[in-house]
């Protein structure tokens, strides 16, 4: 039966091929230790913001680009993502990258700094969806932020919410993987939204918001 998921597991994620631009944003992000989100995630959030016609992103964690090249190709060709990274290398990379992909300059707002700092500077409920892919440890965090960004019928997503097999492993207790147990919980209780875990790569957990 364990083979028989996994190999489900890889068809799922086999289904959504990268092109060379991608590639390329994926294999910088690797070589700098910023390790990006998987094909199946990125298919995803490019499906999200799809789906809510999204204008205005907010993405936690730049990396080298591709989460953010995922998200652009799915937001309406006037939206603009804002994207916070704390290391400005990556965020440098990520610019070569979304430049590659053909998309202007004034289609990315990068913004250098902790993300807990600079959130409470955005707009209250002036975005379409929020992305994180940040410190695990700070998931609740960002959670309480994307909440307060989202307008209602906004969409909320965390990558890494399964954490290589670690959170349904109760008997894994490593600050992060408690950490991103609680965000579950969290969301799960949260009568402002109605949610959904996908596991897609390393488990991608996304909640719209229903209800100020």
């Amino acid at each position: 039966m364990t083979s028989q998921v996994e190999a489900t597991l890889a068809y799922a994620e086999q289904f959504h091929q990268e092109d060379e631009i991608l590639l390329a944003a994926r294999q910088r992000g690797l070589e700098m230790g910023a390790v990006p989100i998987l094909p199946g995630g990125g298919a995803a959030l490019s499906f999200l913001a799809t789906v809510v016609n999204a204008k205005s992103v907010v993405e936690i964690g730049t990396g080298c680009g591709v989460s953010g090249l995922w998200l652009l190709r799915g937001m309406r060709g006037d939206g603009t993502l804002t994207s916070v990274d704390v290391e400005p290398e990556h965020q440098r990379l990520a610019r070569q990258a979304f430049a590659e992909a053909g998309f202007s300059g004034n289609r990315v707002r990068l913004i250098s700094g902790r993300a807990l700092d600079v959130l409470p500077r955005l707009s209250d409920g002036g975005y379409d969806m929020v992305f994180a892919d940040g410190a695990k440890q700070e998931y609740v965090d960002y959670l309480a932020e994307a909440v307060r960004l989202l307008r209602v019928g906004g969409v909320v997503a965390f990558d890494n919410v399964l954490w290589h097999h670690r959170v349904a492993d109760p008997a894994q207790r490593d600050p992060d993987t408690v950490a991103l147990r609680e965000l579950a919980k969290l969301v799960q209780g949260d009568d402002r939204l109605r949610s959904v875990l996908m596991p897609l790569g390393d488990g991608l957990l996304a909640a719209v918001k229903v209800s100020g």
